[in-house]
């Protein structure tokens, strides 16, 4: 058990729960400043009232997509598996201009329609009760151990910080169910600019001082050698396609989506896609902490605890507080909005209409945050990597009726559903027969390697939608705007 520092637990302390008060006073404070406007409606609660212009869209969007558990394990893989490890990098370059050409078709949807989640949209093109119960339950199914890693991003913190047990844990379980409860989407996106603004502080500071304290990157790169700062042989076909499975699931999850639909307009969405690759540069030096472990010394076989255990070595006690201050906040932020888009898929989709959506929310919010606590406290933290990348799976199911939806060719629900089926059957088949591994091995005589699960049970489900339409073709027109 490492020793307290009072110093950086205290400045942990302190912006950590100033990034809550912030947060969760927030509805207060607009109530102040909008007396005429009703800042406790469901909409304003759950999309933020549809009125993020693009500074908040970017900040909120970026925020919910680059996670603390980003921070963490992004370099621990560059840690333990070299340059595989940096597969995150062109996924998130690949997703950006997926959001340009798509994302704004669906706010425009969304925002005719009145929608706040993915299977509103379906729901509207396709007129199928059934579909719209499946995709509600698979964005809720895939966001759960998301939300789990979030929190398992704070405990892997609070650990380095020394401080004992589970009741650091379940403090911040009760702080962040706070903050989502008095702030909604508010509260994230407000405080998305505080935790980006503390990253990028850590992790420029960290790139420019750690290669100086290991003898430079040269140093750096010659004592990380043995970490395969290039790709091994074999390995090309899974980087690639885990990376492009990887960019097509991203803004199918509910999270993403609602920060999608939060925002004020089309050409929003549009600025922020353009804006947006500058993450991707703090990513890639993100990734480069796992290349600054090996110099540093760092030597564990929780490669969880690299980031950590890295700023503690190198840093003044009060500034790995502040760097893990911000791993906590950056933790915050996404979980709140995974929250509440669990939330919205419940209230709008599965649960009948309610009389106070927005208290309905508040609680399935909690209680999704309760199920994501328990798989904390009584799952081993690989096994909530695990089912996240099964989840991956689960997401990318939903890409044809969300995103082929959009067309105008007349699929069938029926098409969508048949698809949805045979695709979710043989991506967690084969993720169960390589124990719960993102990637599967084929043999197609010169054709082999091991490709990418999301990817594979992706083509399979597309293929059965095509071939469900052929044999039996959509009969109904197309509804009104619900194709742009």
């Amino acid at each position: 058990m490492n020793t307290i520092n009072p110093w950086a637990l205290g400045v942990f302390v302190f912006f950590f729960a100033a990034t809550i008060v912030v947060g969760s006073s927030i509805q207060w404070i607009r109530g102040l400043f909008h007396a005429k406007r009703d800042t406790n409606s469901h909409e304003e609660w759950s999309l933020g009232g549809r009125e993020f212009g693009p500074w908040v869209t970017w900040f909120l969007v970026g925020g919910d997509f680059y996670t603390a558990y980003t921070v963490i394990a992004v370099p621990a893989l560059v840690y333990a598996a070299g340059a595989y490890g940096f597969f995150a990098l062109p996924y998130t370059i690949i997703v950006y201009p997926f959001i340009f050409l798509v994302m704004p078709k669906l706010w425009k949807l969304a925002r005719a329609g009145g929608h706040a989640t993915a299977a509103d949209i379906v729901k509207a093109r396709f007129n199928s009760r059934a579909l719209e119960v499946v995709i509600a339950l698979t964005g809720l199914v895939a966001v759960m151990p998301y939300i789990a890693l979030q929190l398992i991003g704070i405990r892997t913190v609070v650990q380095a910080l020394g401080l004992p047990g589970d009741l650091p844990l379940i403090i911040a379980f009760i702080s962040l169910a706070a903050y989502t409860w008095l702030g909604g989407l508010h509260a994230p996106a407000l405080t998305a600019f505080i935790k980006d603004i503390m990253i990028y502080i850590a992790v420029l500071v960290a790139v420019t001082v750690i290669p100086l304290h290991t003898g430079g990157y040269s140093a750096l790169f010659a004592t990380a050698a043995h970490a395969d700062t290039v790709l091994k042989t074999g390995q090309g076909l899974p980087y690639a396609t885990l990376a492009l499975s990887s960019a097509l699931a991203a803004f199918l999850y509910p999270h993403t989506l609602t920060g999608i639909l939060a925002s004020r307009s089309a050409d929003t969405i549009k600025q922020n896609a353009v804006f947006l690759p500058a993450y991707t540069i703090v990513l890639g030096l993100i990734a480069m902490l796992g290349f600054m472990a090996h110099a540093a010394g760092i030597n564990t076989t929780n490669t969880s605890m690299v980031v950590p255990l890295l700023f503690q070595s190198v840093f003044p006690a009060w500034f790995a507080g502040f760097c893990l201050a911000a791993i906590a906040v950056g933790a915050l932020v996404p979980a709140a909005v995974m929250a509440i888009g669990a939330a919205n898929l419940v209230t709008n989709n599965l649960l009948p209409a309610q009389a106070n959506p927005v208290r309905t929310s508040r609680i399935t919010a909690f209680i999704v945050k309760i199920g994501a606590l328990i798989c904390v406290l009584f799952l081993n933290a690989q096994f909530a990597i695990d089912f996240q990348l099964l989840g991956g799976v689960f997401i990318l199911q939903t890409f044809p009726a969300l995103i082929l939806g959009l067309l105008r060719v007349r699929f069938s629900a029926a098409a969508m559903l048949t698809g949805w089926a045979v695709g979710t059957v043989f991506g967690v088949g084969m993720c169960w027969m390589d124990g719960l591994k993102p990637i599967h091995p084929i043999n197609l005589g010169l054709f082999s390697g091991n490709i990418s699960t999301g990817l594979l049970s992706l083509a399979i489900n597309i293929a059965m939608v095509a071939l469900v339409s052929v044999m039996a073709p959509a009969k109904q027109n197309i509804p009104a705007k619900t194709t742009v």
